[in-house]
């Protein structure tokens, strides 16, 4: 499929960045992850707004707006057939010097990924990592380059229908490997917070927002294993996949339909439905 990097829509093959990019020799750079409804990019005003923050912390500038990011979405899908599909921006810090100079990155690569959309999983298995989730570079956790850690541990999973799910070093739950967690006590709705080295996620922002205004009960926190234990549903989201119930943890089944995951689903659903109303 075609790409978008820095203002021109190219083949991939065609696709050229320095080795001297800091996002290459040091990590310099941060990504979002989206989908597209009827073309229009979901929650995209929630990403864009992660990114700055996460361009921020790493001394990036750049002056991409949500207009003109809205404007690379439609141009390169059109350019790629129309199709909705799976969209990843990148921002990478530039070209530099080897060598750890804290100045401001003034030209960062942006490029904009397509490919196509899987239909969203009806479950997912889960299981506890081994590994442990890495301690934040910053105080918290940005969607950046450094993602070694993910992939390390993706090893520990054969499946690739199942999640891992990680502890931190102290052994609090933290996140999946590309999702956000949540488990259902009672009639409260409970997810790991900030502190512990988990991302804070766009769709995760929304399934807490969702559930506060049905009336449901949310605690967020720090966590044991333990402390979830006799949990009545686990489930999972993330930008693409949505809302995905948890079916089997670490030999436990459970349902796919649990009463808030159920709710939870048919609310975001109705938002994703106003979004390819808004569009027609």
């Amino acid at each position: 499929m075609k790409l978008w990097l820095n203002g021109e829509i190219i083949e991939e093959a065609d696709a050229r960045i320095s080795p001297f990019d800091h996002g290459f020799l040091y990590g310099m750079g941060a990504f979002e992850t989206f989908r597209t409804y009827n073309g229009s990019p979901f929650l995209i005003a929630d990403h864009l707004e992660r990114l700055q923050f996460a361009m921020g912390e790493m001394g990036i500038e750049s002056e991409l707006s949500l207009a003109d990011l809205k404007q690379m979405v439609t141009q390169l899908r059109e350019a790629n057939g129309g199709k909705d599909g799976y969209f990843r921006l990148n921002v990478s810090a530039g070209v530099r010097g080897i060598g750890l100079d804290p100045s401001p990155y003034t030209e960062p690569a942006v490029m904009l990924l397509q490919k196509p959309l899987s239909p969203p999983p009806a479950e997912r298995h889960a299981q506890w990592l081994k590994l442990r989730r890495n301690t934040p570079e910053t105080e918290i956790r940005l969607k950046s380059h450094h993602y070694f850690n993910n992939l390390a541990a993706r090893k520990e999973v054969a499946d690739p229908k199942t999640e891992g799910i990680f502890l931190s070093e102290d052994g609090v739950i933290s996140e999946g490997l590309a999702s956000n967690v949540y488990w259902v006590k009672g009639e409260t709705l409970y997810t790991p917070d900030l502190s512990t080295g988990m991302l804070g996620g766009i769709t995760r922002k929304m399934v807490l927002a969702l559930a506060r205004a049905e009336g449901i009960p949310v605690k967020e926190g720090r966590f044991t294993p333990e402390e979830a234990k006799d949990a009545s549903e686990w489930f999972l989201s993330n930008s693409i996949q949505e809302i995905v119930p948890i079916t089997e943890f670490e030999g436990e089944r459970f349902s796919a339909d649990g009463p808030v995951y159920s709710k939870l689903i048919s609310e975001y659903q109705k938002k994703t439905k106003l979004e390819l109303e808004s569009v027609k």
